[in-house]
């Protein structure tokens, strides 16, 4: 009978049982195929999962220290020396009228922190000493974790909170009123330990004190270092344009303004720079991986010359045949990417859990996984099912 006349008909469930049975008779060449494919699918869904963790763990920090916190900070004179801000700075930055919430800190400068007295002075552990107002945890967004901040009272005295890294680079993990260290030639009571700041990172490997002890045995001059503000949400930016010439009228031009928050959004905008590199090294992997199944088809219509010749012997279209070996080849990428899209998502579920952020893998990177495979499938099987299709009956079995 005449392929033309009465041509025979391969639905769809008989062209994935014919493709499967295909694939099933050589399980080690597909397992090693479809590990390429799996390589780079899984590659590139990690990288753009754990970027999307990260971004949503970032969120969630600005959603709750929110993104209107301001520092000022004294910058450099004409003659490039370090400016001051006046003392009065603080009092006239709580003035602008969307200004929320002000505070301060103060460098101490030659004042040291050691465990004991005993400890070689050249061997501080790199902690400052940071004079606070007793508003600050509140301002910047942190917290006290053991023990105490200061109050009116205790802001007089030789009491001390420390920095979450300060902490540890003493030792100190918990807080009793026996607990003591030696700053600046003087015995200080810690009564408290800081949580995580950040948007105030510099707090983190500090030892802090009242501002009054620390003029009274410190020396400090009284002039703030780093002034913290928060404003209303719509008015970041009007704030931010007056602070110079509000702080410091004199020297507008010395004082410095900055966002704590676009430090942080500027780290994930660095690291996308580095997913992009990861996605590049994930989509060299998926084109090795194209280049297998590609290499495996091929070598599969060398060897299947007289499956292919009796198969047209006894009725099978050209177009049969094509299709056979293209669904092949889309199936040995399906089983790649199915293995690819468990093993990314699950290095990015691990992943953002040891990091303690909220696991995000986006609805795109599932959906670019999948067209990924079908083009991969696709171009890696034409040419061979091209191939196969292109084999007379007698050429195929006579070259059997």
């Amino acid at each position: 009978m005449s392929e033309d006349v009465a041509p025979a008909r391969l639905g769809g469930r008989d062209l994935l049982r014919v493709s499967a049975a295909g694939l099933r008779s050589r399980p080690l060449r597909v397992v090693l195929s479809a590990l390429g494919i799996a390589v780079g699918i899984g590659a590139m869904v990690a990288v753009v999962g754990i970027a999307a963790s990260s971004r949503a763990q970032l969120d969630a920090t600005l959603s709750r220290l929110g993104t209107n916190l301001l520092t000022v900070a004294p910058g450099k004179t004409l003659f490039g020396e370090n400016a001051q801000l006046p003392t009065e700075s603080v009092g006239m930055a709580a003035r602008i009228g969307p200004v929320l919430e002000v505070s301060a800190t103060s460098r101490v400068t030659g004042a040291r922190v050691y465990r004991n007295d005993r400890i070689d002075p050249d061997r501080s552990g790199g902690i400052s000493v940071l004079a606070a107002h007793t508003d600050l945890p509140v301002t910047v967004g942190t917290s006290v974790v053991a023990g105490v901040w200061f109050n009116e009272a205790t802001a007089s005295y030789p009491t001390a909170v420390l920095g979450r890294d300060a902490a540890r680079s003493l030792g100190i993990d918990r807080v009793d009123p026996d607990t003591q260290i030696w700053l600046g030639g003087h015995w200080f009571t810690v009564i408290g330990i800081l949580g995580d700041a950040p948007l105030a990172t510099e707090l983190d490997s500090a030892a802090l004190v009242g501002w009054p002890v620390a003029q009274q045995l410190l020396g400090s001059d009284g002039h703030a270092t780093t002034l913290y503000l928060r404003s209303t949400d719509e008015a970041v930016d009007a704030v931010r344009d007056v602070l110079p010439r509000t702080v410091n009228p004199a020297n507008p031009e010395q004082v410095a303004v900055s966002r704590p928050s676009d430090a942080l959004e500027a780290r994930v905008a660095a690291n996308r720079t580095f997913t992009g590199l990861l996605l590049g090294v994930g989509a060299v992997a998926l084109l090795v991986g194209g280049i297998g199944v590609a290499n495996t088809m091929v070598i599969s219509v060398l060897e299947r010359r007289g499956e292919i010749g009796l198969r047209r012997a006894l009725g099978a279209t050209r177009t049969h045949i094509c299709l056979q070996f293209l669904g092949e080849a889309l199936l040995l990428s399906a089983l790649g990417s199915l293995a690819g899209l468990v093993v990314g998502t699950a290095t990015t579920a691990g992943y953002a859990m040891t990091q303690g952020w909220p696991v995000a893998v986006p609805g795109y990177a599932l959906l670019g996984a999948l067209l990924a495979t079908l083009v991969i499938g696709t171009l890696a099987g034409s040419y061979p099912a091209v191939r196969a299709a292109r084999l007379s009956p007698t050429e195929a079995l006579l070259t059997d």
